[in-house]
C-alpha cells in the first residue's frame, strides 16, 4: 500500500520508522481545454512506502484420540474429510502382426485358429476398437443405519479409491486384448440425517433415508491405446481406426486422467419425529428411558447431557395394526441456557438436530423456583435461533410433581402456560407492512403471538405418575401431525 503525504503539511499524520519511508517527486500535467498552452506544476511529495505481510492461518491439529473420548461432544456431528477418486489406467501402444505366408498348409485347426487371431473386435462402423485403461473408481457416500456418530472421521481424514487397471499387454494388436479392470466403487457409511457438502459451503445432498448415497468423486478415464506403423502403412492403418499414433507426442492420449479430489464438510443431524428440549436437569433423559428402551446417562446429581440420545417409542395400541407404522423416534438434546442462541453453553450445537422434528415436547421441572420463566427462556431461545421450530406443534410435560411444592402449584402453572400463546394460528412467520413495499422488514412475533400447546401435562417420570396420560397426548400429536401432512 503507498500513501502520499504532501510536504506543506506541518503536522504528522502516521508515523512510521525512518528506514520505511523513501523520498518521490512527481510531475502533475493539466491542460487547458480548447488550448494548446499547458500549464506544469511540479510538487514535491514524500511517499510513505508501507510493507503487509499476509498471515496465514493455521488449520486447528485434528483430536487425539483421548480428546475424542473425553470430548465427543464437540466432534460427534460435524467433521471435514478429503476424499480422491481413482486415477483411470493406461493404455498402451501396438502394432498389427506381421501378415507372412505360411511355409506349410496349415490344418483345419491352425485355420480356425489363425482367423479367431485375426478377427478384431470391431464397432457399428467397421472400425477396430482398440482397448482402453480402465477406469478409475468413485467415491459414493451413503446412509447406514448402524453408524451413529461422525467421530470415525476424525480418527481418518482422507480416503482414497483405487486406481483403474492398465491394458494387460504391449506389442502386437490381437483379439485376446481386454480392456483394464475398472477400479472398485469406495462406498463411505455415514449416519443416517448427515448433510454432505462441499468445504465451501456447496450443499451435495441430505442423506436422511437408510440407502440413500451420493457419487461425491467421480474416478478417471482410462488412456486409449495407439496403433504404432511404418509412415507407408499409416494410410492403410487410419481406414481400420482413427488411434493411430503420429509422432512422440501423442503419447500423452495414453495416460489415464486423474480422478477428482474434494474437501468435504459432513454435518448431522439427527433423524427424529419428536424432540426432547428444556433447561437441564429438567429430567428430559429420564422421561426418554422411561417410556422407551433407551438407556441415557441418569444420576441422583445435576448434570447435563452432552450428546443426543435416541429411543423408539412404541406404536399406537387403540389403532390395532396400525400401530406399527405409527411408531416414532425420540430425541433428547442437551438442555439449552439462556443465551444458547448466542453459543453460550451446549445449546447452539445441538439445535440444528431439531430441524427435522415434526413435535417439540418442553420438558420443564415443576418443582423449579421459577418454572414459567424456564419454559419462557427455552422458547425464547428456539425463537431466536430459528422462529419456525415455534410453530411446530407441542407439548409441555411439568415433570417431578411426586415434591409436594410441585403439585401444589401444578393447577396455577398449566393456566398460566396456556396463557403464553394465540389460537389464532398464522402459518406465516410474519406480515408484511400496508405499504406493501418488499423491502420493508417483517413483523417480528412474540412468544404470545405463536400457537398454544397441544397439550399441558404434569407427569412425574421417576415415579411413574400419570405417563400413560402423556404417551396419549404425544402420539395424538404426532397423529395431528401425519393428517396436516396428508391434507397437504
Amino acid at each position: 500500500m503507498l500513501a502520499f503525504v504532501p510536504q506543506q503539511r506541518s503536522f504528522p499524520i502516521l508515523t512510521f520508522p525512518s528506514d520505511k519511508i523513501t523520498w518521490t517527486s512527481l510531475s502533475a500535467f493539466y491542460s487547458l481545454n480548447g488550448s494548446r498552452r499547458k500549464w506544469i506544476a511540479e510538487k514535491n511529495y514524500r511517499g510513505i512506502v508501507v510493507k503487509n505481510v499476509l498471515a496465514k492461518v493455521k488449520n486447528p491439529p485434528p483430536p487425539t484420540p483421548e480428546t475424542l473420548v473425553k470430548e465427543a461432544h464437540k466432534y460427534f456431528d460435524e467433521v471435514i474429510i478429503t476424499v480422491r477418486a481413482g486415477d483411470g489406467g493406461h493404455g498402451t501402444v501396438l502394432s498389427l502382426p506381421n501378415q507372412k505366408a505360411p511355409t506349410k498348409p496349415l490344418g483345419k485347426l491352425e485355420k480356425e485358429k489363425a482367423r479367431i487371431r485375426n478377427s478384431y473386435k470391431r464397432d457399428f462402423d467397421g472400425s477396430v476398437i482398440l482397448p482402453m485403461g480402465g477406469h478409475g473408481g468413485d467415491v459414493v457416500i451413503y446412509a447406514d443405519e448402524s453408524k451413529d456418530t461422525l467421530l470415525d472421521f476424525h480418527k481418518k481424514g482422507r480416503y482414497s479409491a483405487k486406481r483403474g487397471g492398465n491394458v494387460g499387454a504391449m506389442g502386437v494388436l490381437s483379439s485376446q486384448l481386454h480392456n483394464g479392470l475398472a477400479g472398485p466403487t469406495l462406498c463411505i457409511p455415514v449416519p443416517l440425517g448427515t448433510v454432505v457438502k462441499h468445504k465451501r459451503g456447496k450443499l451435495l445432498a441430505d442423506l436422511a433415508r437408510p440407502g440413500d448415497e451420493v457419487v461425491v468423486a467421480r474416478g478417471g478415464q482410462g488412456g486409449i491405446s495407439l496403433l504404432e506403423s511404418p509412415e507407408h502403412k499409416k494410410k492403410k492403418m487410419m481406414a481400420m481406426t482413427p488411434n493411430v499414433m503420429r509422432d512422440e507426442s501423442d503419447k500423452v492420449l495414453l495416460l489415464g486422467q486423474p480422478g477428482e479430489e474434494v474437501s468435504l464438510q459432513l454435518i448431522l443431524r439427527v433423524v427424529a419425529d419428536v424432540g426432547l428440549v428444556g433447561l437441564p436437569n429438567a429430567g428430559k433423559s429420564t422421561l426418554l428411558g422411561a417410556i422407551t428402551l433407551a438407556k441415557p446417562d441418569i444420576a441422583d446429581y445435576p448434570f447435563t447431557t452432552l450428546m443426543p440420545n435416541l429411543g423408539r417409542l412404541d406404536g399406537d395400541p387403540s389403532l390395532g395394526p396400525g400401530q406399527f407404522s405409527s411408531e416414532a423416534t425420540l430425541a433428547d438434546l442437551p438442555g439449552l441456557i439462556e443465551g444458547a442462541h448466542l453459543g453460550k453453553g451446549l445449546g447452539r450445537n445441538f439445535l440444528r438436530h431439531l430441524r427435522r422434528t415434526r413435535l417439540l415436547v418442553h420438558v420443564v421441572d415443576a418443582a423449579a423456583e421459577d418454572p414459567v420463566n424456564d419454559y419462557r427462556t427455552v422458547k425464547e431461545e428456539l425463537r431466536m435461533y430459528n422462529p419456525d421450530y415455534l410453530e411446530r406443534p407441542y407439548i409441555v410435560v411439568l415433570n417431578k410433581i411426586d415434591i409436594p411444592e410441585a403439585i401444589e402449584r401444578l393447577p396455577k402453572l398449566t393456566e398460566e402456560i396456556w396463557k403464553i400463546g394465540s389460537d389464532n394460528i398464522d402459518l406465516q412467520t410474519g406480515t408484511v407492512s400496508e405499504t406493501d413495499d418488499p423491502c420493508e422488514e417483517k413483523k417480528v412475533k412474540e412468544i404470545e403471538e405463536y400457537p398454544r400447546p397441544h397439550a399441558v401435562v404434569g407427569v412425574s417420570v421417576l415415579k411413574g405418575i400419570r405417563i400413560n396420560e402423556m404417551l396419549k397426548e404425544i402420539r395424538a400429536a404426532l397423529r395431528s401431525c401425519r393428517d396436516d401432512i396428508g391434507s397437504s
